[in-house]
């Protein structure tokens, strides 16, 4: 099995590389020249979106071919007082410009809308807000010009008091979305609320992929035994992909690979929150027993330390492979398992 491993948004490895360079509205709103405010927005979207350019190319250096996109690249842009303006024309090139190198890289790049993106939700001013964050990405990946391979990856979302009601309300609420948008969606466990079971189960109603959690899985194993997990569960979630595949039409899984997440606890009494660096064993052991069934498959690393945490773990697997046949070293940033 070949893992490629990528990582989430910002580099610490390059100076002044934020992607995520912002404007409150607080600073917009003291502005007196609302089209120079505008104009300012533009600027700082500019920016980051020529910083997000400098992340990729600093990750085709290191054979980085996975990256998730800062969901701040454009300050404000779903904010309430600013329904009126639509950025993404003059922002087209240097979108296009990041989704030509994407393609020309054959990297996988993709979205995580934040926390309050939520499709389980009863407040109907919150599926509205969650409809318009979900938008605003599937449009910026459009603009880059990348297609339905690219994907944004959203939680269930909250329980209410009610796990079960929500659930199905998330799958009425979702299903009810235009394709132009689910098409565009993965569904992730989280470490609190839904569950690896309850999220597939989701994701199988829905149509759309799932993303494995290993981290969120440890700590929200609801159930689920390691056992269930490897010999009946991870090839449901590989199926989810394997459909996804036909109705896009690509014949191989090295084309859209199944998808998982990998991060550490921070500490022993905080099991939750991401540590600098990803320990290598446990995540090793997942691998090998994905080996069995999954041919290709991309792991996405939420550490706090980005990059850096990525080379340390190649570094860490460097040191691994010299003492276990099974793993080999393909380039800077991927893997192959043998098992």
């Amino acid at each position: 099995m070949k893992v490629r491993f990528g990582f989430v948004a910002m580099s610490t490895l390059l100076e002044d590389a934020s992607p995520s360079k912002t404007m409150t509205y607080k600073t917009f709103s003291k502005l007196a020249d609302r089209e120079a405010a505008v104009r300012r927005l533009v600027s700082i979207a500019e920016q980051n979106l020529h910083n997000t350019l400098r992340i990729l190319k600093h990750s085709t250096a290191h054979d980085i071919q996975m990256y998730r996109l800062s969901s701040k690249l454009i300050p404000l842009a779903t904010h309430d007082e600013l329904q009126d303006w639509k950025p993404y024309a003059a922002l087209q090139q240097a979108f296009k410009e990041l989704g030509d190198f994407v393609l020309k890289k054959r990297m996988r790049a993709s979205f995580h809308p934040d926390h309050f993106c939520v499709f389980s939700t009863p407040r109907p001013e919150v599926l509205i807000n969650s409809k318009k964050d979900l938008i605003h990405h599937v449009v910026m990946l459009e603009t880059m010009g990348l297609d339905e391979r690219f994907k944004c990856n959203i939680h269930i979302g909250g329980a209410y008091g009610d796990k079960e009601s929500s659930g199905l309300r998330f799958i009425e609420q979702f299903s009810a979305l235009s394709p132009r948008y689910k098409h565009r969606v993965t569904l992730e466990n989280d470490d609190k609320t839904f569950n690896v079971k309850e999220t597939l189960a989701a994701a199988e109603a829905t149509g759309v992929p799932m993303v494995l959690d290993i981290h969120h899985h440890m700590v929200n194993p609801g159930d689920l035994d390691a056992d269930e997990l490897h010999q009946v569960i991870w090839p449901r979630i590989s199926a989810t992909w394997e459909r996804e595949r036909n109705r896009l039409g690509l014949s191989s899984e090295e084309q859209l690979p199944p998808k998982i997440h990998a991060s550490s606890p921070k500490s022993i009494t905080n099991l939750r929150g991401h540590a600098d660096y990803v320990e290598p064993l446990p995540l090793l052991e997942f691998l090998l027993e994905a080996a069995r069934t999954t041919e290709y498959l991309d792991c996405m690393l939420e550490a706090k330390s980005k990059d850096s945490a990525l080379l340390q773990l190649m570094e860490d697997m460097r040191e691994l492979a010299g003492r276990d046949e099974r793993i080999r070293i393909v380039d800077g940033a991927s893997i192959e398992i043998n098992n």
